[in-house]
């Protein structure tokens, strides 16, 4: 492993964040946010409205198209004893659209809200769906420390994904310190997601309008997606000083070849949206070097944690690239699918990003190593000045337009 890793401490990224700083509801406007703007090592101060004047004709930008869900079901025990179950990711059958197209029952890993209370028993809730009466099941059958394996089971020719919708509550990040409100059901939500599975926003998305999309279109800018359906796991914190004992949450993803075959074309030079685009993107550069490098097929594409460390660090992202869509034209898949656990870390050289557009992240978080790792130590700077600045931090707070140095 490459030695800058041996000397990772989370204690050295790390702010004062007061919590009036953080923004608890989104602005009236979504692109009426600040954008910070950090280039050429100078930063100012902008309006996000104003975004498509730092981005030049033929630029191509990639997007997280995923979707939150309603992901918190409040249920009773027949004690009356309230319970969360929070929906992570489907466990039987495993795939996301399979799971909520489900007419009579599917298994998801979730986390339990007052777990003590439930011990054993059927939870039961009554939902109106599409004008009539259903009633939801929830069984626990197995699980980890983590979470818990839980079987839902309901009535009536409903497929799960419409019964979350009706039941369920959007799951806004726990650092709020408030429950789900109205708003958050629509504005928790990008006005491009399409594809249902998220537990947590890509919120670098959430400043973009139609106004905005239009500018950016009309100036000849190219807009791609990508699906990457982010996890609770991104709010998990680092709990040691040592970086290395930090075990990264896996995220899947899926790309078309087509977005890869023009990132190749604009010769790496896009701007990614949100840290899930970024952290894909660069994985799939990683996918490409252990294509060249081991005999393995497109069913096994995966990265742990730390494993892109270790591997070739010389092959050019073109050679890389054109090595995954070699594989996949041979494969017949025009769907790249992959698993990343990658942690992205102040040392580590980004082989397909030069622009990101991300909000401001809580000190000592993964997030905040990755943005330490894209601009080095001008980190520090950048926040500093946004605090200064009185710009609104995390999730629904304001933004930043950084590029890599040069």
């Amino acid at each position: 492993m490459i030695d800058f890793i041996n000397n990772l401490q989370i204690n050295n990224f790390t702010y004062d964040l007061p919590d009036e700083r953080v923004a608890k509801y989104p602005l009236a406007e979504r692109d009426q946010s600040k954008l910070l703007v950090y280039r050429n090592g100078r930063i100012s101060t902008d309006v996000f409205v104003n975004l498509p004047d730092y981005i030049g004709t033929n630029d191509l930008l990639v997007f997280n198209n995923t979707r939150v869900i309603r992901a918190r079901i409040e249920m009773e025990k027949e004690t009356g004893a309230r319970i969360e179950v929070f929906c992570l990711e489907p466990h039987n059958p495993p795939d996301y659209q399979l799971s909520f197209s489900q007419l009579a029952s599917c298994q998801w890993k979730c986390m339990i809200g007052n777990l003590k209370k439930w011990k054993s028993g059927v939870l039961k809730k009554t939902v109106t769906c599409n004008g009539l009466p259903i009633e939801l099941q929830a069984e626990r059958i197995g699980g980890t420390d983590r979470y818990q394996i839980v079987r839902f089971k309901w009535t009536g020719a409903t497929d799960f994904g419409t019964l979350l919708d009706a039941c369920g509550h959007t799951p806004i990040p726990p650092y709020l310190n408030r429950q789900t409100e109205e708003i958050d059901e629509t504005r928790y939500q990008t006005v491009y997601s399409k594809h249902k599975g998220s537990v947590a926003a890509p919120t670098a998305g959430l400043h973009f309008t139609p106004r905005v999309l239009k500018r950016l279109s009309d100036k000849g800018a190219m807009l791609d997606e990508i699906t990457l359906h982010v996890g609770a796991g991104t709010f998990r914190p680092v709990q040691q000083n040592d970086v290395r004992l930090h075990e990264m949450h896996v995220e899947i993803f899926s790309i078309h070849i087509d977005v890869i075959q023009h990132i190749i074309a604009n010769n790496g030079i896009l701007t990614i949206i949100g840290t899930t685009s970024l952290r894909a993107l660069e994985s799939i550069y990683w996918l490409g070097v252990k294509l060249l490098h081991l005999n393995i097929g497109l069913q096994n594409l995966e990265l742990q944690q730390w494993e892109v460390y270790d591997l070739p660090q010389d092959i050019n992202m073109r050679q890389a690239l054109l090595k995954v869509c070699e594989v996949m034209e041979i494969s017949k898949q025009n769907t790249l699918y992959a698993s990343t656990k990658i942690i992205i870390v102040p040392g580590y050289k980004f082989r397909v990003c030069q622009r990101l557009i991300t909000n401001f992240h809580q000190p000592q978080s993964t997030l905040l190593l990755l943005v330490g790792a894209f601009v080095g130590d001008a980190w520090k700077d950048i926040y500093r000045y946004a605090l200064e600045n009185n710009f609104r931090f995390l999730s629904y707070g304001d933004s930043s337009l950084l590029e890599l140095p040069k």
